[in-house]
């Protein structure tokens, strides 16, 4: 199976990677419809992925 993204993006470990979510206020519209606003994922800014960063480098005694 091929790898759809890039190597150098990883999943955003806030929200795996499902970055906007629509949340129920529990309260209906005039048509019976729930009312609902939508968040997205502060860490990723709705993308759901974030960059890599740079692998730690060994310090030698």
């Amino acid at each position: 199976m091929p790898e759809t993204r890039p190597a150098r993006v990883r999943l955003c470990p806030d929200c795996d990677g499902f970055p906007t979510v629509a949340i129920t206020t529990g309260q209906k519209n005039p048509d019976g419809t729930r009312r609902t606003f939508t968040v997205v994922c502060r860490t990723c800014e709705g993308t759901g992925t974030v960059a890599r960063r740079p692998a730690a480098r060994e310090v030698a005694a």
